[in-house]
């Protein structure tokens, strides 16, 4: 059974840092050296020196941004900028956003949940992960002992009772607010009451947790407390460091976006629409549209119509034309990776990389990937012919993030963007 607990969090002190704005920042892994440093000018204590602190010319084994990122938690517990909540919480969690001229409101709520190997209970991965983020992230592990972001996890809940549930133990209706870079609104509420958290343990007791985001936090988490037990440091089955901080969403949950991930592909110069197309027909039926900076609104427009992950869109820079492509068989695909579910080979993302860019393109010559999610982005990178062929692919729905990771298969990469991103800063948990 998944093991969900409510946990003292460490929380900023709104009478010493001032706007929770200032303080919080998003995950590690989207931050660019230019958001690195407009969170840090941002305030003195933003969670961006304990999450990425800043590599210097002069660091060694001793001293370095991991290093820095402790010191600065420890003074930061001891000032009181950091302070721990006095009683268990589960913390609700609401974010507003628009994407696309649409305005949503996702809701979950933070809790610890106990950690558990891949295929050995009930949490399961759906994307592959790296050796390096991985080995960074335990170093900062290692050093701080705590979570400083939540992994983003999934549960089934057709009727939304788990939120509910939680939401009836809200006492004070006056949320902590902060606004992110992106004009994301995210709003916190500490939930203290025991009998709702006695509910919410009930109620995700025989869930499935589908992680949605931080594969490489959850597997460090698991690598940490791998080397704490082997240390013999491990403090028995409810020692913090067997759980990790997790936002759990249910995946009926109105606000649930999943962000396509167009891919804007470099390595075919001279590709036109006339020979992608002669590439494609045997086996994509292909419509061909016309140039213009419209053409791929409307070729998306007809894709999101479709509502099929058999339907991609292609735009060629050479000649600025578009193109939507259908998928006549599965045939093709079953035979060039039968080492994968039928589930998996079905993906639009899986067909894209497999047989368009890999066996009907790879002959042209090789492809190398940059990833976007709105369409803005595909038209200016092809006004700046900022690469050779631009490509929107379907989102992958939920239930194909549910289906294959319930196999114990990964998705390939990139096939899920989960929108937007949880901030990093608005509760901390301690590992120790």
């Amino acid at each position: 059974m998944a093991d969900i607990r409510p946990f003292r969090g460490i929380r900023y002190d709104m009478a010493q840092v001032g706007a929770l704005s200032d303080v919080v920042a998003p995950p590690y892994d989207v931050i660019d050296p230019a958001l690195q440093d407009r969170l840090y000018a941002a305030s003195p204590y933003n969670i961006i020196r304990l999450e990425l602190n800043r590599e210097e010319p002069t660091d060694n084994a001793e001293s370095n941004r991991y290093t820095r990122a402790a010191r600065f938690l420890r003074d930061w517990q001891r000032e009181g900028v950091l302070r721990e909540d006095p009683h268990p919480a589960l913390y609700l969690y609401e974010q507003t956003f628009t994407v696309e001229g649409q305005t949503f409101t996702r809701k979950g709520f933070l809790a610890r949940v106990r950690l558990e190997p891949f295929g050995q209970g009930k949490i399961f991965p759906h994307e592959q992960t790296l050796s390096g983020p991985k080995a960074d992230r335990l170093a900062l592990f290692n050093a701080t002992h705590f979570n400083l972001s939540p992994v983003f996890g999934l549960y089934p809940d057709a009727t939304g009772e788990v939120y509910q549930a939680a939401e009836a133990g809200l006492r004070d209706r006056t949320p902590l607010e902060a606004t992110d870079h992106l004009g994301v609104q995210n709003r916190l509420w500490p939930i203290v009451d025991a009998q709702a958290h006695t509910a919410v343990q009930g109620l995700m007791g025989p869930r499935p947790i589908f992680i949605a985001d931080g594969h490489h936090r959850y597997e460090t988490g698991l690598k940490f407390r791998e080397e704490r037990e082997a240390a013999g440091t491990l403090k028995g089955p409810d020692d913090p460091a067997n759980f990790c901080m997790m936002m759990l969403v249910g995946m009926s949950d109105p606000g649930l976006r999943i962000l396509p991930t167009h891919r804007l592909v470099s390595g075919f110069p001279g590709l036109t629409a006339q020979i992608l197309a002669e590439r494609l027909a045997p086996e994509f039926d292909v419509t061909l549209f016309d140039s213009g900076p419209d053409q791929p609104r409307a070729l998306w427009e007809a894709i999101e119509l479709e509502g099929s992950q058999e339907f991609l869109g292609f735009g060629t820079v050479a000649d600025g034309r578009w193109l939507l492509a259908r998928l006549r068989s599965d045939a093709t695909m079953d035979k060039l990776v039968p080492e994968h579910s039928a589930d998996w080979r079905a993906l639009g993302v899986s067909i894209l990389h497999e047989l368009v860019l890999k066996a009907l393109l790879g002959p042209l010559g090789t492809a190398s990937c940059r990833y976007v999610h709105l369409l803005d982005e595909v038209v200016t990178a092809i006004a700046q012919k900022g690469c050779d062929l631009a490509c929107l692919v379907p989102p992958a729905e939920m239930e194909h993030v549910e289906t294959i990771a319930s196999n114990l298969e990964k998705m390939p990469p990139k096939s899920t963007y989960f929108y937007p991103k949880l901030l990093s800063g608005l509760v901390l948990n301690s590992l120790s």
